[in-house]
Formats: C-alpha cells, structure tokens, sequence
C-alpha cells in the first residue's frame, strides 16, 4: 500500500442534472484542495452513499460525453452510471483524463491513425505515447477526503481496481457497466478487452 497525501474538500454545492433522454437526478458536486496531479476532478455525489458506496471513476470525454460520438462508448457508460450510482447510493469521481490520459489533441490524432488500421493502443504508441497514460492517486485522495476506504467499483476496467487497491482502497467487487456498441466502436471495445482485459464479452463484440 502506498502512503498518499491527504486532500481535502474545498467546496459542495448541489447541482440537479438533466440528460438527453430525459432523465433527471440530484447530485452534489465536491471540489478538492492538495490533489497530487493539480487537476480540477470533480466528485459527483449521487443518492445517500451508505459504508460501501457504488463508485465509478470516469475518465473525461469531451467527444464521448459532450458531443455524443459513437467512437467510443464513454457517453452512454456516464449516463448509466449516473442513473445506477443515484439509484443505490454513491460518487462518480469525473477525473480530468481525456483520451486515457494523453490529452484532446493528441487524441484526435490516434483517432486519424486508427482510421489507417491501427487500433486504440497501436495509435497511441505510434505517436510516442503510452497506451493508457492514467495515474488514479488523486482519485484515491479524493475518496478518502470523501471518507469513503471501502466500495463497489463500477467499471470494466481492472487497472482501476489494482490501482486502487494499492493506495489503500478496499474494493470489495468490481461490478461491470453495460456494453454499448455502435458500427463505430466495435474494434475499439475488442482492442479492450483483448490487450487490457476489460470484462466485455467478447462474443457480443462482432463487427456488423
């Protein structure tokens, strides 16, 4: 386990949000002092989080999330994980992480070298970068500023687990999101699961 420094909240302030689709739900919004990397994160606090809290981490998405692009599945994974998170109670950590850490820019241009053949991976280290550039140390600090060291983790992804488990959080059950594919997606979703093990299951992953 790796001793982190403490951070501590800076402001909340209640904030009712609306989806596309209609759908409506309060929330609480958490702004933090002394996070590790000097990142705006945002903590959205959904429902009435009890000792072991649904909890996702969610990775902007400016295209995903904003602008509804099928490239990717980030939008339809934030708008459920709002919806289940508000329905049992817990927080959507919204970490400043856009293109898995390597900025906008720099994401659009894998997408253009994904568009020659490359996969999501391939694209990022043809251009210099790692593949998944994510550190999740202040996503830690800001749950134990939360006073949460204990919860369920929504997500595919089992680096977000490990890395949260060696900075001191007790993830009791990674509980996966559901599988959002488009035409669009598709090679994306199986370049997750085959080369970083997301719990997506492969067989419903199947161009066209």
């Amino acid at each position: 386990m790796t001793d982190i420094p403490a951070a501590t909240q800076r402001s909340r302030v209640r904030v009712p949000l609306r989806f596309g689709d209609g759908y409506r739900v309060d929330s609480e919004l958490v702004t933090f002092h002394g996070l590790v990397d000097g990142q705006e994160h945002l903590a959205v606090v959904l429902g009435e989080p009890g000792p072991n809290p649904l909890v996702r981490l969610h990775s902007e998405c400016l295209t995903g999330d904003v602008f509804g692009s099928a490239r990717c599945d980030c939008g339809p994974q934030l708008r459920e994980a709002v919806e289940r998170i508000a329905e049992r109670g817990g927080v959507l950590l919204y970490l400043r992480q856009e293109g898995r850490g390597i900025g906008l820019y720099n994401k659009l241009d894998a997408y253009a070298l994904q568009d020659q053949g490359l996969d999501t991976y391939a694209a990022n280290t043809a251009l210099g970068l790692p593949e998944d550039d994510r550190d999740y140390t202040a996503a830690a600090q800001m749950l134990k500023a939360l006073g949460i060291e204990s919860l369920d983790l929504l997500s595919n992804n089992p680096d977000k687990a490990g890395q949260l488990r060696d900075l001191g959080i007790d993830v009791r059950d990674r509980v996966p999101t559901g599988v959002f594919t488009t035409a669009h997606n598709v090679r994306y979703l199986r370049a997750k699961v085959l080369q970083t093990q997301h719990t997506l299951p492969l067989g419903e992953l199947s161009v066209g």
